[in-house]
């Protein structure tokens, strides 16, 4: 593996099985990041997206291949090691933003820390910083129900950056959001990347949404079909 990689997998696949039906959703990926990137993931459906981030995340366990994280291999950690891995070292937006409803949106966020043993005060102060980075401070005592979607979306974005991950994965991050609102989250997204050399991996269908990360890889029926580097850096 190499060291100039954050990210590298290495013959990746996976199957799922369905009755007697074999399902191949990966078949043979290779994929090398290097920190600081912003990529898109695109494809039509069915073609193995979002296996491969649950898989590149260890959200899920591929059935043939290697991936290593920050020179550190999936498949040699426990499942309790990639758990507390993926809490310390990454972060996770996801469509329908899955914010507790009886919380606010600073509780929604400190509650990750919370769970992981920080002392409440540590957690809350963290909680308020990662709201004032995605620029919503002043709604840090509002239920979910009380905010807009793009606003929700903010609160999964600071959520996933609250324990300052090295790795961001997005599914569909603005699956569920108008055009405008949509925009604002990825001017959000990409001055996070350029800011703080966050990577960033997105699922995607929105060609708007790839327009702006500084690579898009393409994929079809579980392979990879196209890997176009645009630029160095996020476009504006």
């Amino acid at each position: 593996m190499n060291d100039d990689f954050i990210i590298q997998a290495i013959g990746i696949h996976k199957t799922y099985h369905t009755g007697v039906v074999a399902v191949p959703a990966l078949r043979g990926i290779d994929l090398s990041v290097k920190r600081g990137e912003m990529i898109a993931v695109m494809g039509p459906s069915g073609c193995g997206k979002t296996t491969l981030l649950n898989c590149l995340s260890g959200l899920d366990a591929a059935d043939a291949g290697e991936i290593t994280i920050e020179g550190a291999s999936l498949s040699s950690m426990s499942d309790r090691e990639r758990t507390d891995y993926r809490a310390r070292r990454m972060g996770f937006v996801f469509q329908f933003y899955n914010l507790l409803p009886v919380l606010s949106a600073v509780e929604n966020i400190e509650l990750p820390l919370l769970v992981a043993g920080a002392r409440p005060p540590e957690a809350r102060a963290r909680a308020s910083e990662a709201l004032a980075q995605v620029g919503l401070a002043e709604r840090a005592h509002h239920r979910p129900s009380a905010l807009s979607g793009g606003e929700r979306q903010r609160t999964t974005i600071a959520r996933a950056l609250v324990n300052r991950p090295a790795i961001v994965w997005a599914d569909e991050p603005t699956g569920d959001l108008d055009s405008e609102t949509s925009g604002a989250v990825m001017d959000l997204l990409v001055r996070l990347n350029r800011e703080q050399n966050l990577t960033f991996i997105l699922v995607t269908h929105d060609r708007s949404v790839g327009g702006r990360c500084g690579r898009i890889v393409r994929m079809r029926d579980g392979l990879i079909e196209n890997d176009l580097w645009k630029s160095s850096s996020a476009s504006t």
